[in-house]
């Protein structure tokens, strides 16, 4: 699939994945100028050049080439950074100096879609953008093999693991000399890709075969294949890696997985609530800072669910979150969950106390991905 939605680190937080069936991602509106709504819609400051100090939120616009910058205290988009092509997946370096967002140059479709009438691939706009947290540039591009959608860093930021899902490929890059090491063989459409909290193995999920791949980071070879749900998104791994969890859209369940022995421990459905727009069709993850609780956006379903990691059960759903919320990320004092609402252009801030969203953020273009990263 080739929307997806964020992601964090292996130990805190995935950002993954959107959309729904076959294809490439749908088309969503045209960009727009962003704006800022708090809790009544209200149009935002202009946007203003260079980094500012305090937390900031970035996100990923699949259709606008950019990334956003949100203040998250005042809700307002304060800077739009030029990228390149179909930003999507989108992470912090592990020194919290750069941003890394992954650019593509295969055309957007919706699902169902013919790919044999769609425009060609630009292959030389595929890469890892680097952005200097500092300045706000772009500094730099690695590459990435082709169409690359998501990604996770090595525990000592040293290695970027890359789903590349045409070439049903995991793309080893060496960020110190800027080239591909390796390229790995996994399943049908690789899409989530996270590392272990160990740096050991590197977990794929390949919607085409229902099926999470463990890489060996030592010698790339494929430890293990563990069975999902239909078409799995994300992996987020407890901060101990004992246990991972999996997200499956079409299945409407999380796989979870013992991560000694890489066999399913149990499977958690999520049950569909009163007045949502459809069944619900599980895509990013983000575990809270005290890993108590992990968060799953319900794509299509526009709600939230909040899963009790001890006791293995939805504790309970967040619902009217946005239209089809797929990346999230969460603020350090585990207070508020931020997801990316690609058909509306908004990204929602949500008050995990009460489980009411505190204001939509208009930011225009198909938020995809959402990080935040500062003090």
């Amino acid at each position: 699939m080739r929307h997806a939605i964020l992601l964090g680190s292996a130990a805190a937080m995935v950002s993954v994945l959107a959309g729904a069936g076959c294809g490439r991602s749908e088309p969503a509106p045209p960009a727009s100028t962003p704006s800022a709504t708090p809790a009544t819609p209200s149009s935002g400051p202009p946007a203003t050049a260079g980094a500012a100090s305090g937390p900031r939120l970035y996100v990923s616009d699949e259709t606008g080439g950019h990334v956003f910058v949100i203040d998250p205290d005042t809700g307002q988009v304060v800077e739009t950074i030029a990228v390149g092509k179909r930003p999507r997946g989108i992470r912090v370096s592990r020194d919290g100096k750069e941003l890394l967002v992954a650019l593509s140059g295969s055309p957007i479709a919706g699902p169902g879609v013919d790919e044999s009438k769609l425009p060609p691939a630009d292959r030389a706009a595929d890469g890892i953008g680097v952005v200097d947290l500092a300045t706000h540039k772009v500094v730099r591009s690695y590459p990435s093999g082709q169409d690359p959608e998501v990604f996770d860093l090595s525990p000592d930021g040293k290695t970027l693991y890359v789903s590349n899902e045409d070439a049903a490929q995991m793309s080893v890059v060496d960020l110190t000399s800027g080239t591909i090491r390796n390229r790995a063989d996994v399943g049908a459409e690789p899409e989530g890709v996270t590392v272990r909290p160990d740096g050991r193995e590197i977990w794929v999920t390949c919607e085409g075969d229902n099926e999470v791949v463990a890489v060996d980071a030592a010698t790339h070879a494929v430890a293990a294949t563990i069975p999902t749900g239909a078409r799995p998104r994300a992996v987020i791994f407890t901060a101990d890696g004992a246990t991972a969890f999996v997200t499956n859209e079409n299945a409407g369940v999380v796989t979870v997985v013992d991560v000694a022995t890489h066999k399913v421990a149990s499977t958690i459905p999520i049950p569909k609530t009163e007045g949502t727009p459809t069944v619900p069709r599980p895509m990013g993850g983000v575990l809270s800072p005290d890993g108590r609780q992990l968060f799953v956006t319900l794509g299509r379903a526009g709600s939230v669910a909040v899963i009790d990691v001890a006791g293995r059960k939805v504790a309970r759903t967040i619902d009217h979150v946005g239209a089809r919320p797929w990346g999230i990320s969460i603020s350090a004092d585990g207070r508020t969950l931020y997801t990316a609402n690609g058909p509306s252009g908004d990204v929602s801030v949500v008050n995990v106390a009460t489980g009411k969203v505190d204001r939509q953020i208009k930011t225009g273009g198909s938020p995809w991905g959402v990080v935040v990263a500062g003090n």
